[in-house]
């Protein structure tokens, strides 16, 4: 498993640790001593990074299946990665990737575009593969939102409805497909939350949460991205972040599926609780212990 120290990552390994016992687990990390405790476990903990590949045929030596959890690298590293994998004689992959990487006629996230060349790399490895179709972290929702959330009001380009979902339950369906891989085809439907909420939603359940007036303000593509390289945002970026916006009024993000919940035998955690959790208030919006 890479990216066992990231959270979507390190939230797997423990999900996968109540199945399997640890001597079974192996993970893939930059840095093994950000992961020492999970050697101390008994997982073993090797190095391994995508933007490395000479590093990677040792960390997924002697690996079954192995998990790919996407990173911030393009789908050249990605792709160094599926064929260590493969080198390494693994039967399987397993990899993270996301709900727009289907969106038609292209996708205009740009994650999306280097996840969906990844899916055509996993096609062509040789082995049987499956690539999740994450759907969008909720957890990014408050990054986007930066310090709207002090000063109450949330100025951000024109968007469109999303269907948020958590880590946590994204982290449990990759434990899925690693146990039960009969379960799953090459692809999966989106795995989403099942709801639909635009930022002009979430200033609402911003307010009824925090008990205070959060209101969302409209601002030209222009305007914002100049705003996020004045502060200090490496321009490189600016156009990655600004694709979520352009891809979300295309609709890229408004897709739930029941696919999540089927998998989980539950409801996948709403937005209202995840965010909650985030800000360290309960659902009902009044300060956590």
């Amino acid at each position: 498993m890479t990216g066992a120290t990231g959270r979507l990552g390190r939230a797997a390994v423990e999900h996968l640790l109540q199945r399997v016992p640890a001597s079974e687990v192996a993970v893939s990390v930059r840095d093994p001593e950000s992961a020492q405790d999970l050697a101390e476990r008994g997982v073993r903990v090797r190095r391994g990074d995508f933007t490395e590949p000479a590093t990677l045929a040792g960390s997924f030596e002697g690996a079954t299946q192995v998990l790919l959890v996407s990173g911030p690298s393009d789908a050249r590293a990605h792709r160094a990665a599926v064929e260590a994998a493969v080198a390494a004689g693994a039967e399987r992959i397993v990899y993270t990737s996301h709900m727009a990487a289907a969106a038609s006629p292209a996708p205009l996230f740009a994650p999306a575009v280097e996840h969906a060349e990844t899916e055509r790399d996993l096609r062509a490895s040789g082995v049987a593969s499956t690539a999740l179709r994450n759907g969008f972290h909720t957890a990014s929702a408050l990054q986007m939102i930066g310090a709207g959330l002090q000063t109450g009001d949330l100025r951000l380009p024109a968007d469109g409805p999303v269907c948020w979902t958590t880590q946590e339950d994204l982290a449990a369906a990759a434990v899925l497909a690693l146990t039960d891989p009969d379960r799953f085809g090459t692809t999966t439907p989106p795995l989403t939350g099942t709801e639909l909420l635009d930022m002009d939603d979430v200033a609402r359940l911003l307010s009824d949460l925090t008990g205070r007036q959060i209101t969302r303000s409209t601002v030209s593509d222009e305007e914002y991205a100049a705003g996020l390289v004045a502060s200090g945002t490496p321009e490189a970026y600016v156009p990655l972040i600004m694709s979520f916006f352009t891809a979300g009024r295309r609709g890229d993000f408004a897709t739930t599926d029941p696919a999540l919940a089927d998998l989980l035998g539950r409801t996948p955690t709403t937005a209202r609780d995840a965010l909650a959790a985030q800000l360290g208030v309960d659902a009902a919006g009044s300060a956590s212990a």
